[in-house]
């Protein structure tokens, strides 16, 4: 593992400097209770920077903000200024490409490289793609038939209406593209926003409020609070909340659900957890399947909802694409994010790391064998070897638990029938990877797995226009595409006697 010295670039650094605080009603604020708590470089295990801890009284704070907000500026704004100001977030984020990467590579622990080349432009790219939306939000009209009023004429018609006050809370592993993911439909449709990033990666988030300012998005219109759990609870509950929108566990997922119902029953979406099949069939393009599937895992350090931590392989070319996959894992150059050539950083924090670990000695403990990897990396930082496991069963808990980290398990097949079960036997249903020259095949088989995006022939690959989201507990509702915005818009009918 790389070991050199890295030092964050200008911007990075003077963000860096003075605590960071809360954006309620378009100023910086303290916490109510003046509490702060560190943000660790996943990295060497070093202080980055302070934060403002903010609980329910700061939470408080911003859904009153987004409340008064909601019926401002915000709301008498015609749709092309709105898509005109979403559009100039996403171009306000890509002059800021560099600074952005580094934050999220020295808050998550990701490579640099990676985040400046998918992770902020794909951000970009959602704020873009929403904007266009702004301008073609409508209802429609309809006729009645109403057989039991003869003669009678009248004219319906639908419009469609920002649901109102959101609370978004994202998770840390792709810190700006989840809050794009999130904050793109909710300017949109008119929404107020109340954002809660991660306690592990707090910066980026931080630092888009502050360009969503600058695009001249109203003040109150975006908040971001930054704290732990309590913070997300108490948006999560908070009766003046008209929506919540959660990505993360599966675990946490459902205490959300519970928590909107407590008080009044607030709109929830959910993304959620993940252990996705990547299958290669017997007549795969073997190259090109080791490296979808060594991508499959390995990228974001695997710590990826959508993560093809399953690798199930036709008998015929179980062994050649195990080395190949495994020999991919032992040349990743594993380092910290910052340094030009790593291609996999730390896991985010000591509390991932230590969950990581302990399921490569669950699976150790229940007679699984690493073909490569299978171990932390001494030194600083919160490290683990790129991990490929063999010589399991299907009710092991490596192969149905969530580990979100650099570990696939592989495990051979032969009969596709039998295959297509397996894939599915999971509580999950977020994705699934197909590799076949035979594409009849594919699309056979595809339309068999229960999954929310099923990959053929490729691996992680998204777009703003196609929308995400999961099968049973990986979620409810989809995020991106048009169906997101019918998560933040109610439908109202109106019928007017002539």
């Amino acid at each position: 593992m790389a070991t050199a010295t890295v030092t964050p670039g200008t911007h990075a650094s003077a963000f860096l400097s003075g605590t960071k605080q809360l954006i309620i009603d378009g100023e910086h604020v303290d916490a109510a209770d003046g509490g702060t708590f560190e943000t660790i470089d996943p990295g060497t295990g070093e202080v980055l920077t302070s934060v403002a801890h903010g609980k329910k009284e700061d939470v408080d704070r911003a859904v009153r903000a987004a409340r008064k907000a909601l019926d401002g500026p915000w709301k008498t704004m015609t749709p092309s200024e709105r898509g005109r100001i979403i559009h100039r977030l996403g171009d306000l984020i890509m002059e800021h490409v560099d600074e952005l990467a580094e934050l999220d590579s020295l808050d998550n622990g990701k490579a640099k490289a990676v985040a400046a080349a998918a992770d902020v432009p794909l951000a970009a790219d959602l704020f873009w793609y929403m904007s266009g939306w702004a301008t073609k939000l409508r209802g429609s009209t309809v006729r009645p038939s109403l057989p039991y009023l003869p003669g009678e004429e009248f004219h319906a018609y639908t419009t469609k209406e920002p649901v109102g006050v959101v609370g978004q809370i994202i998770p840390w592993n792709f810190p700006l593209l989840m809050a794009a993911w999130k904050i793109g439909p909710a300017l949109t449709t008119g929404c107020t926003i109340v954002l809660k990033p991660a306690e592990q990666t707090p910066l980026s988030a931080i630092r888009l409020g502050e360009l969503a300012l600058e695009a001249g998005v109203p003040p109150g219109v975006l908040n971001v609070i930054t704290g732990f759990g309590d913070a997300g609870a108490a948006l999560a509950e908070h009766d003046d909340v008209d929506k919540v929108a959660f990505t993360g566990s599966t675990e946490v997922g459902k205490l959300i659900a519970q928590a909107a119902g407590k008080t009044n029953l607030k709109r929830v979406s959910l993304e959620l957890g993940g252990k996705s099949p990547n299958i290669v069939l017997g007549d795969a393009d073997v190259p090109s399947a080791i490296a979808g599937a060594a991508n499959g895992i390995f990228f974001n350090q695997g710590e990826v909802c959508t993560a093809g931590s399953r690798l199930y392989i036709q008998n015929d070319l179980f062994d050649e694409v195990v080395q190949g996959v495994s020999d991919a894992a032992n040349n990743i150059k594993v380092g910290h994010g910052l340094q030009p050539d790593t291609e996999m950083g730390p896991l985010v924090s000591s509390e991932q790391f230590d969950r990581v670990t302990g399921y490569l000695k669950i699976g150790s403990d229940a007679g699984s064998r690493a073909v490569a990897g299978g171990n932390a990396i001494d030194g600083k930082g919160f490290f683990v070897q790129p991990t490929v496991l063999v010589d399991t069963t299907d009710d092991a808990r490596i192969v149905r638990e969530e580990i979100f980290g650099p570990v696939v398990v592989a495990m051979p097949f032969q009969d596709v029938d039998e295959l297509a079960a397996k894939a599915n036997d999971s509580v999950y249903g977020l994705a699934a990877g197909i590799w076949t020259k035979d594409l009849s095949n594919a699309h056979k088989l595809a339309a068999r797995i229960k999954a929310g995006t099923v990959h053929v022939n490729t691996y992680h690959i998204y777009d703003a226009a196609l929308p995400f989201g999961g099968y049973k507990q990986s979620g409810w509702g989809r995020e991106m595409g048009e169906e997101v915005l019918s998560a933040y818009q109610e439908t109202k009918s109106v019928i007017v006697q002539l």
